[in-house]
């Protein structure tokens, strides 16, 4: 089961599990204050029968002065449990009838645990239930992707033979005229094709058992060669690193791609994006035009500007998650952003 899926399934019977439960209570609350006037109506019952022929299991006899203040027949409930009857005898007299508070407790505390055993039974069907209810209810959803992943396999698919009939005519062509800075940016919108295309197919297989070690400033030096014929008039500088990673480097070069795009799209004229690396931090610093909102920049579709549909961060965030890699970002409007990799958990010791 994918993680959205499992999300989607938690979601699901937490929902379910927890409406039930909340009804649950409420019904186990009213047994509950059920029980106790049960108990309230026997104890009396069991004073009543005392009151007439004195046989009182349990409970204990006393005589007292009748006075206003204390009412015939009423539970009263101190310490101890006990009411008062009429004697027949002695109008100036009542009887006391006494059950100990040990004893009342010990009725209070049966009673609580089987209320506490019937509510964990039914909490464990009810859970049961939720968990059905909820395969059930993520059932159409998962044949509704499971569709349109196959659909998206198969365009994929399709997708192999015009790419692969470029890049062959393309060699050739090349062979015949030479190398151009035209035909560069030809070539590297090819291998951006290519690059999408593995992206997608990584996401459809899922990344997290796709690693492979790599050098980062190998890695970091090609993606900026690539940029800078792109955006001609941006400096892009890399420093020395010698960080080794081991990761989905697919995923990462998606992460290092989308970051390095921002800041050449979004830069000044003559504008400049270095990379540093601090300890196991990567740093991509420019000197663009800034962003207003920079805790938003991961929202899906945000974009502060005319140009972009707003997914490119929000695809890093995603990937960075996926890899476990923390990302931060930090920007001000006419100054430039920086944007922060902390690779620590994916570089090689």
């Amino acid at each position: 089961m994918k993680k959205f899926e499992l999300e989607s399934l938690l979601k699901s019977f937490l929902i379910f599990f927890l409406l039930q439960e909340i009804l649950l209570s409420v019904i186990m609350w009213q047994n509950y204050q059920n029980g106790i006037r049960n108990i309230d109506d026997k104890i009396k019952s069991q004073m009543k029968v005392c009151s007439f022929d004195l046989k009182c299991e349990g409970l204990e006899l006393d005589f007292v002065p009748a006075t206003s203040e204390r009412e015939i027949r009423r539970l009263y409930k101190e310490v101890d449990v006990y009411s008062y009857f009429k004697v027949p005898t002695a109008d100036n007299y009542l009887m006391k009838v006494v059950l100990s508070g040990k004893k009342h407790k010990e009725k209070i505390d049966t009673l609580k645990k089987e209320i506490a055993l019937d509510f964990l039974l039914y909490s464990f069907v009810i859970a049961l239930l939720s968990l059905l209810l909820s395969f059930y209810a993520l059932f159409p959803l998962k044949k509704a992707l499971k569709l349109n992943e196959e659909f998206v396999k198969d365009i994929l698919h399709d997708f192999n033979t015009p790419i692969a009939s470029m890049i062959i005519n393309f060699k050739l062509f090349k062979k015949e005229i030479g190398s151009n800075k035209k035909i560069d940016r030809i070539e590297n919108n090819i291998e951006t094709l290519l690059r999408l295309q593995n992206n997608l197919q990584t996401f459809l297989k899922g990344i997290e058992t796709q690693q492979e070690q790599f050098n980062l400033e190998d890695l970091l030096k090609k993606r900026v060669a690539y940029f800078q014929v792109l955006y001609p008039t941006i400096d892009y500088t890399v420093h020395p690193s010698t960080i080794i990673l081991k990761s989905n480097k697919d995923a990462f070069v998606r992460i290092i791609d989308n970051i390095l795009s921002n800041a050449g799209k979004y830069n000044i004229s003559n504008g400049k994006v270095e990379v540093t690396t601090e300890g196991s931090r990567l740093i991509v610093s420019d000197t663009g035009i800034g962003i207003k909102e920079p805790k938003q920049v991961y929202d899906r579709f945000y974009t502060e500007r005319e140009r972009g549909i707003g997914i490119g961060m929000h695809i890093v965030k995603k990937l960075c998650d996926a890899l476990d890699i923390i990302i931060d970002l930090k920007s001000e409007v006419g100054a430039g952003t920086q944007v922060i990799l902390d690779l620590q958990r994916v570089i090689v010791r």
